[in-house]
């Protein structure tokens, strides 16, 4: 039985064009790019290549990208790097309450640490009002935090928006744009972006790999200390196959993204069209203009979706409940439940996202497959009247 796969937001399959471009420098080029004989002098210049790839994708400068280890370290150098490095005691962070928790669990612990913190509100899809931001600055503010595009349910945030409002107030705004990009037109310098973070194996390149974009004149703190790597901001001997997958990988998908996007937008609404008619009681989230064209977040009512999951998975279809970081928790999404989700029907939920794998025949397959699955499980449920 072919598997079908429809959890490219959780991860994405590495290309083999991306593989092949890595292959050489975990063996006949193996060598540390800090050296200073001639084919270490070969991968400091393939990193730097890989380096103007990734800041291409993105509308920035070369010098303005460092590597990391991926989307979470992006975010928690991003953040703390800012708020370390301000000379303000009262410091004050303005993030929204459905972050990613690499972003949401970093704020927190800033919080013990002695930062103020604001958890913005989202409307019904999940969208932060710029208005809002602008309220709750104060005159202790040193970073405004909002994401570009929701793990969850999809919904694109008005970033262009935040970041005026934070570019006139002179506050660092950074944006987690690990499901944006590659996924819609990135441009940090338009978006009045200071600080944006990516990461490879969400783009069809390989994992432990990701960048985080620091506009220049910005100033951070690192998180490590230990060598003169990255310009002093990311110590550390340099991922080299990581990295020149990672530019490979951000120049082929931005290549495809436009036709893809079109594609992967068609497959969806086809989806949610069908089962919308073939199941009762569906409830569908995310803003339904705004949204990124592979997602897909339902909610069901009256039956749980851990116990959807494992039926899909019987049928080799591979779908999630929402961001596979927190897929060992009991706990509801917090994205649903700031959205005005009741907390029982949160406990159904099911998210369906799309990439290049991704087939006509894959769709009809899931439409055919999940209402037997609801009727069977509602018929077990209490709750369900028929």
């Amino acid at each position: 039985m072919a598997t079908v796969y429809c959890d490219y937001n959780a991860t994405t399959f590495c290309d083999k064009k991306v593989l092949e471009a890595m292959l050489p420098w975990f063996t006949e080029k193996f060598y540390n790019p800090s050296s200073i004989y001639s084919p270490s002098k070969e991968a400091r210049n393939a990193i730097e290549q890989a380096r103007q790839e990734v800041a291409n994708a993105i509308g920035a400068s070369s010098s303005e990208i460092i590597f990391t280890s991926g989307g979470t370290e992006s975010d928690c150098a991003a953040i703390r790097g800012v708020v370390n490095a301000s000379s303000k005691k009262n410091r004050h962070i303005i993030t929204s309450s459905i972050e990613h928790h690499a972003v949401l669990y970093t704020c927190q612990a800033l919080e013990k640490e002695g930062c103020r913190v604001t958890f913005l509100p989202v409307n019904r899809y999940g969208m932060v009002d710029p208005s809002d931001v602008k309220k709750a600055i104060s005159k202790d503010t040193v970073l405004i935090t909002v994401m570009a595009a929701n793990n969850e349910i999809g919904t694109i945030e008005p970033v262009a928006d935040i970041g005026k409002i934070a570019r006139e107030a002179g506050i660092p705004f950074h944006t987690d744009g690990v499901q944006a990009a590659g996924k819609i037109e990135v441009s940090v310098k338009e978006w009045d972006v200071d600080l944006f973070s990516l990461s490879g194996h969400k783009l069809y390149g390989p994992k432990g790999i990701g960048a985080l974009y620091i506009r220049k004149g910005v100033n951070i703190s690192p998180l490590l200390q230990g060598g003169e790597q990255e310009r002093r901001r990311r110590p550390g001997t340099e991922n080299v196959p990581g990295i020149i997958g990672l530019g490979k990988a951000i120049t082929f998908v931005m290549d495809e993204r436009e036709g893809e996007e079109i594609r992967l937008s068609s497959l969806r609404d086809r989806l949610e069209e069908l089962l919308i008619k073939r199941i009762p009681e569906i409830v569908v989230n995310g803003d339904p203009r705004s949204r990124l064209a592979g997602t897909l977040h339902l909610c069901i009512r009256y039956i749980e979706g851990e116990s959807m999951l494992l039926l899909l998975d019987v049928k080799g279809i591979c779908a999630s409940s929402g961001s596979a970081c927190t897929s060992g928790s009991l706990d509801p999404s917090h994205v649903l439940l700031a959205i005005g989700i009741p907390h029982e029907l949160a406990h159904g939920s099911l998210r369906f996202s799309f990439g290049k794998g991704t087939t006509d025949d894959d769709i009809q397959k899931i439409a055919d497959a999940l209402p037997p699955i609801v009727e069977k499980l509602r018929k077990m449920s209490p709750l369900w009247k028929g």
